[in-house]
């Protein structure tokens, strides 16, 4: 087979997300984090968004209205990643869950972004996130790039909410 790359300004559009209770989904996605609700279909799917796009996150209930979640252990989706535009921005998004006493299952410093982990109402992962300006990325002594799992600067990140 031929080598192929993918052309480089290809992006991921959109996540959709089967749950099992809409409303539940919508209060976290649109109520808690903040997106727009672009299109309702019908009783069974929303379609919503960051900044008016047509739709960053589709939830439906199909085939999962009223099903408990996934098994952990199941193949499947393992996070959502949801990309914030600056540290600031990530750090409003924090303070907002802590307000909202959501619980948060991970923090970490990843020399190339920051990250808030925690999950939606139907188990389904979600990373906060911001990516550090590229020039500030980690490299190896032959310019290759680092990536790490370190602890989050929680302390650091909230001041920039205030």
């Amino acid at each position: 087979m031929e080598q192929y790359a993918i052309p480089a300004n290809t992006r991921i559009g959109h996540v959709h997300l089967k749950v099992s209770d809409l409303q539940r989904s919508m209060d976290f996605y649109c109520g808690l984090l903040g997106f727009e609700l672009m299109v309702m279909y019908g009783t069974q799917a929303a379609f919503i968004s960051a900044g008016g796009y047509h739709h960053h996150i589709g939830l439906n209930t199909w085939h999962s209205k009223g099903q408990p979640p996934a098994p952990a252990t199941a193949p499947g989706l393992f996070h959502t990643a949801i990309l914030y535009p600056d540290r600031k921005d990530l750090a409003v998004a924090l303070q907002r869950l802590l307000d909202a006493k959501y619980p948060i299952t991970g923090a970490s410093d990843h020399g190339v972004s920051e990250a808030i982990y925690l999950d939606d109402p139907d188990g389904n992962g979600v990373e906060l996130y911001w990516d550090r300006p590229k020039e500030q990325w980690p490299l190896d002594d032959k310019g290759n790039l680092t990536m790490f799992t370190q602890r989050l600067d929680m302390h650091g990140l909230l001041a920039l909410a205030k």
